[in-house]
């Protein structure tokens, strides 16, 4: 058995390409060619399998690979579905990633009757989530026929083929441009890392650990700034206090100047405009606002 840690990755898209993202930014040096299926990570031991979305849960849930970096869409979609069938699926989540977040929600005719989860009783509802809706639709005790798509489903309504459509939206432009408005949403999503729980060979386990390491830097730095100013030392209390979500900051006395201070902190907060005003208003000067691309703890 490989002691190169496998991840299933899907293969083209905006997923995808944040995906490929979020590697490289965690070092990983590897290239993706064409209609290949498989991507060696050059400096780890790791192999990336590029595969459809809705094959990664199975991938992970077989063993195939040890992870997978999929839609929680997607990974809930194929939950629901191995339930039908009566077959336990063992994944979980391992960290929510951050980037490609959407929303699947139920849209109707802008002007039309259905306007709320209530008006959706005998309607018919196009998806390509038969599993998430009809879990949805249970819990709710709405009772509606669910017609299953693979795709194009904002033409449902148009063309008769259901009343209502339950789809995965992000600006909301394509609902717009059929006519059609959001009235509910069923399912926040985002990219996740999931994992089946087997226990993983010790040298399996130590890559695996690096890299989670890794991933959990390059999201804890998306969110963070670090902020470096200079200001009068009887204000450095309050000055603290208006920075967001900081530890305590780095003190450092400045040269000839015994009344001033330069202070630097990593805040894991926004720092808004309004932030900098705050901080210029308690005495700050000379600040500087600079991104983190890497975070180690």
């Amino acid at each position: 058995m490989t002691d190169r840690l496998r991840i299933a990755v899907q293969k083209k898209g905006r997923l995808a390409d944040e995906s490929f993202a979020m590697l490289k930014k965690c070092g990983l040096n590897f290239s993706v060619r064409g209609d290949g299926l498989l991507a060696r990570v050059k400096n780890m031991p790791i192999d990336l399998l590029l595969v459809r979305d809705d094959d990664i849960p199975n991938f992970v849930a077989s063993g195939a690979c040890d992870f997978g970096l999929v839609g929680e869409n997607v990974f809930a979609e194929e939950v629901l579905a191995s339930q039908k069938i009566e077959k336990d699926m063992d994944i979980e989540i391992v960290r929510r990633l951050g980037f490609s977040r959407c929303r699947l929600c139920l849209a109707a005719d802008e002007d039309g009757s259905i306007q709320s989860p209530k008006d959706l009783n005998g309607t018919k509802i196009a998806t390509s989530y038969p599993g998430v809706l009809g879990a949805y639709l249970k819990d709710k005790a709405i009772k509606a026929a669910i017609v299953e798509m693979k795709g194009a489903v904002e033409l449902a309504p148009r063309i008769d083929i259901a009343d209502a459509i339950c789809d995965l939206v992000s600006s909301g432009a394509t609902l717009e441009a059929n006519g059609l408005a959001p009235f509910a949403t069923i399912l926040e999503s985002e990219a996740v890392m999931i994992g089946s729980g087997r226990k993983l060979g010790p040298n399996k386990q130590a890559i695996y650990d690096r890299l989670l390491s890794r991933i959990d830097g390059v999201i804890r730095s998306k969110d963070s700034k670090y902020i470096m100013l200079n200001a009068p030392r009887e204000q450095v209390e309050a000055i603290t206090k208006i920075l967001p979500g900081s530890d305590a900051p780095t003190i450092i006395p400045l040269s000839g100047n015994e009344d001033l201070v330069a202070l630097q902190a990593v805040c894991t907060e926004n720092v808004f405009w309004q932030t900098l005003e705050d901080l210029k208003a308690a005495g700050a000067r000379a600040i500087l606002v600079l991104p983190i691309e890497k975070m180690m703890n």
